[in-house]
């Protein structure tokens, strides 16, 4: 690979930022400290980013921002990844079944014509339409008036699709959207908390503190995910037992 293919850290967050804008070079330089990022560097003893590792980092953020994975599991899914190739493919958080293959930056960042939905997510247009209808989505307008898929909508949609293969439809998980609500809230609340503990720094002012809150809010929604499972599988599992 010749030199001009290499960016340098600041090259790297302003490639990305558009689309992650809360990345820094402090929080990059973070993800290094982790173990999660690896680049090369020059004669000089500065960072070389290959067009690899700015999908590596892509991925990273990707598993952060929308799966909510806390570093350490994503860490686990990228040495994953790095052991068998042909499966660069996020497992659940909770070492369960695999989710589809992440979408690129610029799919996520652009608007889809909702006729495009059988091409890029597999489904129907009518079923898309349904999860608008139950809130779980909501549409942008073109300006002839034609109705847009926000595109970090697309796994969202994928993932209702195979739970309608299971009996669960668009009106079942009407729900979750009023338990998002409800969450959101106490998360917040809960960041708060976790912040004034920490010293009461803004995070605002502190990259690192930053990246920092934004791992223990993955690391709670990962906890909550897991106990939210737990107690559901306790409960089918003693109604089927009295049946």
């Amino acid at each position: 690979m010749s030199d001009f293919e290499y960016l340098t850290i600041g090259k790297l967050v302003q490639k990305l930022q558009p689309t992650y804008p809360d990345l820094t070079v402090s929080k990059v330089r973070y993800l290094e400290d982790e173990g999660l990022l690896s680049p090369l560097r020059s004669t000089g003893g500065y960072r070389k980013y290959s067009p690899k590792d700015v999908a590596r980092l892509e991925s990273i953020l990707y598993m952060q921002k929308h799966r909510f994975y806390p570093l350490a599991v994503i860490k686990e899914q990228l040495e994953r990844q790095d052991r068998e190739p042909s499966k660069a493919v996020p497992a659940a958080a909770d070492g369960g079944e695999e989710v589809p293959v992440v979408d690129s930056a610029e799919m996520l960042e652009k608007l889809h014509p909702i006729d495009r939905m059988p091409e890029i997510c597999g489904t129907t247009v009518s079923f898309v339409r349904s999860l608008a209808d139950a809130g779980l989505i909501q549409f942008k307008k073109s300006p002839q008036g034609r109705d847009l898929v926000e595109g970090r909508d697309l796994q969202l949609i994928r993932t209702c699709d195979e739970l309608r293969k299971f009996g669960i439809g668009p009106k079942n998980l009407r729900q979750y959207v009023m338990a998002a609500n409800r969450e959101s809230a106490m998360f917040e609340q809960a960041l708060v908390v976790y912040t004034a503990k920490a010293g009461g720094v803004e995070m605002e002012r502190s990259d690192e503190t930053r990246a920092r809150a934004d791992e223990a809010f993955n690391r709670m929604l990962a906890l909550t995910n897991s106990l939210r499972s737990t107690l559901i599988k306790r409960s089918v599992r003693n109604a089927l037992a009295t049946e």
